[in-house]
């Protein structure tokens, strides 16, 4: 069985238990998983960081013979998550092939110090990291530096998207908040890029969705938890398919090619973009004409002793603008994070102004 090469296999499918709970369960999942001939990588937790003590935190060292079991059986390289020192020790012991660090360990730069020095100079094991919980693409590029740091090959680093931590409504455990992508990739161009729509929906009815998204913004690869009884996991039950049914998602997938040679999929595709790069220089005319209209109202203020802040003013805008691109087919999210950065910005400049 040779070393595991990241970025051999695209798109990269990684499946098993979000925990590791018994023998029977785990060695029949990856079995299941395996006979498909559609996953690559078998996947299960051994620890557990949980918000609660008391709560299911893992079994630990013998969930790792289990999965040494599977990959005698199954010939599939195995990951698991690390989130210390003696984590990687153990980990290492057992030949396990991925490591993949936390979005509650990513958050911590200590403990990703820590892993990464129990990496120092590793050529042979894999490692991916999640993005943190909270949308903070420093904390989430500084695991990785880290890691490059120790001297663990960049080609050997992986990234995974999970989600983040948001707290107001969403029918998401964690949105997805494309964007975030975006800027990560733009620093780590070359690195696989990995969605866990497990972690991002929370409920299965999402998955088939949000796994589909992630296929169109050409990611490499899906991280997705699946249980051969997931009603009665011991963690995160909501979100975990069985086999059969993860399978199915992933028929379902359309992946996407990054690229095309044809020339006339490339004409008409310049056509499309030298019309966006003019609305987009027409956008921004417009801003700066509301910026320098908002330069004036702050003048205004200033002379009369006005707060810069209107709340009834603010309330006014949202609502009726929410009205106007309701018809337009926008979406509500879309057009509140536009309006809140126009916002931010006015008041910043009238707050530049009112200090003079």
């Amino acid at each position: 069985m040779g070393k595991f090469v990241l970025g051999a296999k695209r798109p990269l499918i990684i499946a098993g238990p979000c925990s590791a709970e018994t023998r029977e369960q785990t060695i029949e999942t990856a079995m299941q998983l395996a006979r498909s001939g559609k996953v690559d990588v078998i996947r299960a937790g051994v620890w557990k960081p949980r918000t609660n003590p008391g709560t299911f935190e893992g079994i630990g060292e013998p969930a790792l013979e289990w999965l040494c079991e599977v990959k005698e059986a199954t010939g599939l390289p195995i990951a698991v998550e690390v989130a210390n020192r003696a984590h990687v020790q153990f980990a290492l012991k057992y030949g396990i092939d991925i490591l993949w660090i936390g979005a509650r360990t990513t958050v911590s730069p200590f403990a990703v110090q820590e892993i990464a020095e129990a990496l120092h100079d590793n050529k042979d094991v894999t490692v991916l990291v999640k993005n943190p919980m909270t949308p903070d693409i420093g904390l989430w590029a500084g695991a990785v530096n880290r890691l490059i740091n120790e001297g663990v090959p960049q080609e050997n680093i992986g990234l995974i998207h999970r989600g983040f931590a948001y707290f107001g409504d969403s029918k998401y455990r964690n949105p997805p908040m494309w964007h975030m992508i975006f800027e990560m990739r733009s620093r780590f161009p070359e690195m696989m890029m990995i969605c866990d729509p497990s972690h991002i929906c929370g409920c299965r009815p999402l998955l088939q969705g949000i796994a589909q998204q992630a296929a169109d913004l050409c990611f490499d690869g899906m991280m997705i938890e699946s249980h051969i009884t997931p009603d009665k996991a011991w963690s995160d039950a909501s979100q975990q398919v069985t086999p059969q049914d993860c399978i199915t998602m992933l028929d379902n997938i359309m992946w996407r090619a990054k690229s095309a040679d044809d020339p006339e999929f490339n004409d008409e595709l310049n056509i499309c973009r030298r019309q966006i790069d003019q609305i987009d220089a027409e956008i921004f005319d417009l801003l700066n004409r509301r910026m320098h209209t908002s330069d004036k109202i702050g003048e205004i203020k200033k002379a009369n002793n006005v707060a810069i802040l209107q709340s009834n003013r603010w309330e006014d805008i949202c609502r009726r603008m929410l009205t106007i691109t309701r018809r337009m087919g926008l979406s509500e999210d879309f057009v509140r994070t536009v309006l809140e950065a126009i916002h931010v910005e006015s008041i910043n400049r009238q707050n530049e102004i009112m200090n003079k």
